[in-house]
Order: C-alpha cells, then structure tokens, then sequence
C-alpha cells in the first residue's frame, strides 16, 4: 500500500532490558535484496521461511558490519546468519549466491494528506480487545500516545519493542497527572493485522504485555479503515500475495483536543523523550 509514497523504514535501536539476558539465537536466513539504507545498516530483504523462527516475509534487518554489504545490491541472492537476541536482532555472514530480477511495483495508489503537528487527527471506528466498538474520538480529554503494529511480528527490535517502550511508560502513566490535575495519559496500539489480531488475540496479547486496561487500549477493525487512518501518520503496510506484512513503525502524541502534538519515526526514540513531552504538555495543561 502506498509503495510510492513511503520507504519502509526501521531505525533499530538497542535498549537496556530487565532480568537475566537471554542467549543469542542463530538462524539460517535466504533471500533477495531488494534495498539497501544508504547508511548501509540495514537491507530490506524478501526471504524464505527462517526454520525455527518466522515464516517467510519481507523485511528490513540490521546490518552492524556495513562493510558486508560493499559488494551487495538490490536484486542480489543472499545467505546469511540473522542473529537474535532478547531485544534486538541483526544480520551477519552476509553471502551473495546469485542474482535475479526485482518484483515489479504494483499500481500506483492515491496520494494521502499527512499529519503534521498541529493537525486534527480524523475520527474512525475501530474495536478494542474486549470487542467493543470504539471510535478514537472517544480518547478526547486524554493524551493520547498512539502506535501500529501486529502480534505477529516476529524481530525483538521492531513490534515487540515497541511493546516493552509503551509498557515502559505505563509505570509513569498510572501515575499521571502527578498531582497537577492535568489530563490522564492513554496509551493506544492499533493492530494493522485484523485478520489475525481479533479482539481474542489482542486481550491475551495485552495480558502478556502487562497492558492496564484503563491504561492502554489495543485496537482492530476493518482493514481498509485502519491503513487509510494509519496513512495519515505516515504509515505504510505492504503485504504480499501470502499474507506476509512489510511495515514501518509511526508513533503519534496527541493532545486532549485531539490535536498531533509530535510524530516520532521508526523505533530509534527512547521511553525517555515521550516522558518528557509528557511531561511538558502536563504542565501546560
């Protein structure tokens, strides 16, 4: 969706976890490169299925070595190592084994409006993980930090990190507003999988991550609804013919007017600068 418009981009970043670290895990990876970032640390790879990890997809990886790629381009054959750890994952042993042509771009789709700060995010009908009908306008009077992704995503550092930064910043929104009265903090995650994410699956996912239901709010819906409402912050979801889901990473502070009050991009933003936008609107408020 919207191919033309959006370069899929996913900034990796790593976060100092809680408890014992877990072992690194090492994987076999085959695939085609179909884009390189032109930092040359990350390649946005259609591969096979990883045999003990994830079925096959298309995605970016980390590339801490950018010189294994000195030698690569897009279209090339691969092998390589993809490493994975508790909270970030990387490519290494990358191998070029052949080359082939590229998948051909599909039609091009509409232009959409974007947000920008200041811009009153558009009301849409959604169902939250107890299955009741919601409507995002419902979240005015609360600030509001908004985010996409999907239980389904199988990388530590891409949806799953975004789960441990927002339950990171429930600690501090259960106890907002700091005896200011200011608005309370809603924390809000809209699945871009419906198919797959019912409210079913959302409810146990919430559990597992620790969400507070009058804290954080998971959300699905009609498909074309929640891309059209996730396009207006700049967010693009690219799925094949198999079902599989290429997507960027767009998070969204909106204040109790319903208005956008600061757009964060991919996952290299910490729990520590939305507190202290938190903070700040707080105070103003």
């Amino acid at each position: 969706m919207r191919a033309h418009l959006f370069v899929v981009v996913m900034l990796a970043a790593v976060v100092s976890g809680c408890g014992t670290p877990q072992p690194e895990r090492r994987y076999q990876l085959h695939g085609q490169v179909l884009a390189i970032a032109p930092t040359r640390q990350e390649a946005t790879i259609k591969h096979d299925e990883v045999v003990g990890f994830m079925e096959a997809m298309t995605m970016p990886f980390k590339i801490r070595d950018s010189r294994l790629l000195d030698n690569i381009v897009p279209g090339d054959l691969i092998t390589a190592t993809l490493v994975v750890l508790s909270e970030d994952a990387y490519l290494t042993e990358v191998k070029k084994v052949g080359s082939a042509p590229l998948p051909t771009a599909g039609p091009a789709q509409p232009t959409v409006d974007l947000l920008h700060p200041g811009d009153e995010v558009p009301d849409a009908p959604f169902i939250d993980q107890d299955g009741h009908s919601r409507s995002f306008a419902s979240f005015r009077g609360s600030i509001v930090l908004l985010t996409f992704t999907y239980t389904r995503c199988p990388l530590p550092d891409f949806c799953p990190l975004m789960d441990r930064k927002f339950a990171t910043i429930q600690k501090t929104a259960a106890t907002n507003p700091r005896g200011r009265g200011g608005p309370p903090i809603r924390l809000v995650t809209v699945s871009f999988d419906p198919a797959n994410d019912t409210p079913a699956v959302l409810k146990k996912h919430a559990e597992q991550v620790g969400a507070e239901p009058g804290i954080w709010t998971f959300l699905t819906g009609e498909r074309d609804t929640i891309e059209t409402f996730g396009g207006r912050f700049a967010l693009s979801v690219l799925r094949d013919d198999q079902g599989n889901i290429t997507h960027n990473l767009r998070t969204a502070l909106i204040d109790p007017n319903g208005k956008v009050v600061k757009l964060y991009s991919g996952n290299d933003w910490v729990p520590e600068d939305v507190l202290r936008d938190l903070d700040t609107m707080a105070r103003a408020g």
